[in-house]
């Protein structure tokens, strides 16, 4: 992959983030963040009312991974905890 395709697919999934992070937000009072994407794997860190919830596990996996997998199946989510 070029350095040209790496970083419009690291802007892309800067995107997505940022959208699922304004959904959870505007729904739940929570957020999403973007730590880092490297290689097939993005690390991602809820935040706002997502710290302490015991759903956070399920939102991560579920709401985040399972949005990001429609756009990137390849691509593993990891909580950035």
């Amino acid at each position: 992959m070029s350095e040209v395709e790496n970083d419009l697919r690291v802007e892309q999934m800067e995107n997505l983030i940022e959208s699922i992070s304004a959904y959870i937000e505007q729904y739940h009072g929570g957020s999403a963040k973007l730590v880092s994407f490297e290689g097939n794997v993005v690390k991602v860190q809820l935040g706002g009312s997502c710290l302490g919830c015991p759903l956070s596990a399920a939102t991560l996996k579920g709401w985040v991974q399972g949005t990001i997998h429609q756009f990137f199946p390849e691509v593993t989510v990891e909580s950035a905890d």
